[in-house]
């Protein structure tokens, strides 16, 4: 075999064969092929391949099921968000991209490389190559779509429009920018490695070439497994506990009422998935950082190094109300206790603020629910008129999407949507 390589490199050079020339024979995007599987780029395919494929069944969170992985699977360290533009005018080529999709998240959530094992050392490997010997770790994908796909005509779906799925209202105090909001699709990578997210979202942009391109797109964080043994909730860049009233994963009948999609909600298409609320928020943290104890404590309505609510010794304890400041942001998110939403919220740091010198940084809100209009608009309602956290933030960033139901085997991602 190494005879062969070596017989076949000499033999190009020889012929004094250059990069540019091949990739013209090849044609743009590589559509054509040259050489057959017995170069070298077949050789590295194969040895990378087997390199991703390392990780154990422990770390691996089935991508296959009735739901979508990433919205009940128990937080990782690290997502990595975007929010994308539809740009083709095909539908036939919409549902080939998410039929693509479906086979390449399926592969990398078992740790895997994506595209076949034989390759060419003078065309781009089909996997990015950076996850190469790492784990899944734990990797999901969670796939979602947008209001605003439905108002491209040409794709013929805005009579599936479901009324839920229609862009936020302003709320008091927004500062969105344009640059943070929106898109006809998103993609939340979820993992215990960043790089493994990356490259998950990295591949899937690739495959979308041509059809959909990138809108804006969000790292976030949480303290790692590794970091905190007791797997106590996370603190936000605040240093409070951010996630401790979420409704009961494990609870079906919790899920049904407040998370998934029933029949008769909207269209089927939807049944069995969700709709995701995101928002960028700023956290103005040196100004923070210049509150006294006692301050930050009543913004909140809960203990700093306990976490547990005003008259109360333990995180998880009943909120007693009465005992909370009615401006506190405990106080106006709970509300009379009916409206839940299951939050998977990361922290962000995206260097400095140059309008501000400050830094950039903040909260990655991302919340999941049933219905937007009785959940998450009503909450921010409240919390956009009276929190006395709104001193300290600002919402940047917003977007909603509907998060398909979940895929078996054989079938792909958006198939109900699309058929």
């Amino acid at each position: 075999m190494t005879t062969n390589i070596t017989n076949s490199l000499e033999t190009l050079n020889e012929k004094k064969v250059s990069r540019r020339d091949i990739l013209k024979t090849a044609g743009i995007g590589g559509v054509g092929v040259i050489l057959g599987a017995s170069g070298l780029g077949g050789i590295l395919s194969i040895q990378e391949s087997k390199a991703a494929s390392k990780g154990t069944n422990k770390d691996v969170v089935p991508f296959y099921g009735k739901h979508q992985s990433g919205i009940t699977t128990k937080t990782q360290n690290h997502v990595y968000f975007v929010s994308l533009d539809v740009t083709t005018t095909k539908r036939e080529e919409l549902v080939k991209m998410f039929k693509d999709w479906t086979k390449a998240a399926a592969l990398m959530t078992e740790g895997k490389a994506i595209g076949e094992l034989t390759g060419n050392e003078f065309l781009p490997p089909q996997d990015t190559g950076e996850a190469a010997g790492l784990s899944a770790s734990n990797l999901t994908i969670t796939f979602g779509v947008g209001p605003s796909l439905f108002q491209k005509d040409r794709l013929g779906l805005k009579h599936k429009q479901p009324k839920e799925l229609v862009d936020l209202p302003k709320f008091p105090l927004d500062a969105l920018e344009e640059e943070w909001t929106g898109g006809d699709l998103c993609i939340q990578a979820c993992a215990d490695d960043l790089q493994v997210a990356f490259h998950a979202v990295r591949n899937l942009i690739r495959i979308a070439r041509g059809k959909a391109t990138l809108r804006w797109a969000q790292t976030g964080f949480q303290r790692t497994k590794q970091a905190d043994a007791k797997n106590e909730t996370p603190r936000n860049l605040f240093g409070f506990k951010d996630g401790t009233i979420n409704p009961d994963v494990n609870d079906k009948t919790v899920m049904n009422e407040q998370l998934w999609v029933q029949p008769g909600d909207g269209p089927d298409w939807l049944v069995d998935g969700s709709y995701l609320v995101v928002r960028r928020i700023q956290m103005f943290i040196e100004v923070w950082d210049r509150t006294n104890l006692k301050e930050q404590e009543n913004t909140f309505g809960r203990h700093r190094v306990s976490g547990a609510p005003f008259g109360k010794k333990n995180e998880f304890d009943k909120v007693d109300l009465k005992s909370i400041p009615a401006d506190s942001h405990v106080r106006l998110s709970h509300g009379d206790g009916s409206q839940q939403i299951l939050r998977r919220a990361y922290s962000y740091s995206d260097g400095m603020d140059k309008k501000t010198g400050s830094f950039d940084a903040g909260l990655l809100f991302l919340g999941f629910q049933r219905k937007p209009s009785k959940q998450f608009i009503p909450i921010q309602q409240r919390l956009a008129k009276m929190d006395k956290l709104n001193e300290y933030t600002s919402h940047r960033g917003s977007a909603i999407f509907a998060c398909l139901p979940g895929v078996k085997k054989g079938s792909f991602i958006g198939e109900t949507l699309f058929n």
